[in-house]
């Protein structure tokens, strides 16, 4: 017969077992799940292999009855099992899912005249096709597909920039032939045989207003918008136009772009700048979709990075975000000047701080007059 001390005792070994699975399962979700928050939490250990592994080891899952947990390294190794070489588990600055991302897009950025599918991607990072498509598009906020068209054209653009022939440039860049060139017309903005001359052939007309940050250009060519200037004085102003289209035929058309000259004075006094005026710019697919995103926040409001980052499906891409902010080629009209820090400092801004400040302030206070009305 049992004493009331052993049923006690009992019983609270029961519950432990009980407590010890339940964790146990949680702990084997978190891999499964490959939860990058887990990690420092706990390591498992693989029977089979003796190797152990942090929660998000890369690695393909084990049979879960090959798995045992311990809560440090030490634990691990002493019972036999030796760290894992990919996910190295006791390195603070062991790899992350972002770190697997950029060491294929180092991979990808060296080998872009290969052959660069899905199944080639992934077995470089050592997983299977979904599992690495799903990892990357989470990262970036595209797919790898995309990634890799998107850094062939910027490839394409610099070579045409630097002089190289469109042939040489296409095919360096990893195209198969020109009609697939062609087709990313519209992520060039203007043709690739235009591009390789500095905007030799192309018309660009631009208008130039007054404003409390000083003289802004706006410049467009048949399609759309393509650049906004910012400066002291209308030459420097059409000297920064010049940088980008050195070789194109520019002319200062005050009557034919009434419009634009239009919609920039109503910006300055206290009007959201209309989104339906068209643009012409050049940009890869991740840089139209946090543009996009920026003409999304509301006149007088602002948004971090990292919130970009998080409401395009991309927590970890906040630098990538920084980058299409400093490269938005048409201030205001892509109002970037909205974008701040998660502090809420205002970084930095192609045409000064100081002028980022001023916009800011000019929105808060048209939004400010039109609530107290």
């Amino acid at each position: 017969m049992l004493t009331a001390q052993q049923h006690t005792s009992d019983l609270q070994h029961s519950r432990n077992n009980l407590q010890s699975i339940s964790a146990d399962t949680e702990k084997w979700r978190a891999v499964v799940e490959r939860d990058e928050s887990k990690d420092g939490l706990f390591v498992f250990g693989v029977r089979s292999t003796g190797i152990y592994c942090k929660p998000s080891c890369p690695a393909r899952h084990p049979n879960p009855e090959q798995v045992t947990f311990f809560s440090r390294p030490d634990e691990a190794e002493g019972s036999g099992f030796r760290a894992c070489k990919r996910c190295r588990p006791r390195d603070e600055r062991s790899s992350t899912k972002t770190e697997l991302v950029q060491r294929i897009c180092t991979y990808i950025e060296a080998n872009l005249d290969g052959r660069l599918t899905l199944e080639n991607l992934s077995r470089q990072a050592d997983l299977s096709p979904f599992h690495f498509q799903r990892t990357f598009k989470r990262v970036l906020g595209i797919s790898p597909r995309e990634y890799v068209e998107a850094r062939r054209l910027e490839k394409v653009k610099r070579s045409l920039t630097n002089g190289e022939t469109v042939t040489n440039s296409l095919y360096e860049a990893g195209f198969t032939s020109k009609s697939r060139l062609y087709e990313k017309n519209t992520q060039l903005g203007v043709s690739p045989g235009i591009l390789r001359r500095g905007g030799q052939g192309l018309r660009i007309n631009y208008t130039i207003v007054d404003s409390r940050i000083g003289r802004v250009l706006l410049a467009a060519t048949e399609r759309g918008a393509c650049a906004v200037c910012m400066g002291a004085s209308d030459e420097a102003v059409e000297a920064a136009l010049r940088e980008g289209y050195y070789a194109a035929d520019l002319h200062r058309d005050d009557e034919g772009m009434k419009r634009w000259a239009g919609a920039l004075r109503s910006y300055f006094d206290g009007h959201e700048f209309p989104r339906e005026l068209p643009l012409d710019l050049q940009a890869t697919a991740f840089q139209w979709k946090v543009w996009r995103e920026i003409q999304s926040i509301p006149y007088g409001q602002t948004a971090t990075y990292s919130n970009i980052a998080k409401s395009l499906g991309a927590p970890h891409a906040t630098r990538a975000v920084a980058r299409a902010c400093a490269t938005n080629p048409v201030a205001i009209v892509i109002p970037c000047h909205r974008v701040v820090g998660k502090d809420g400092s205002l970084r930095g801004y192609a045409w000064g701080v100081k002028r980022k400040k001023t916009l800011l302030s000019l929105e808060n206070k048209a939004q400010s007059d039109l609530t107290s009305v």
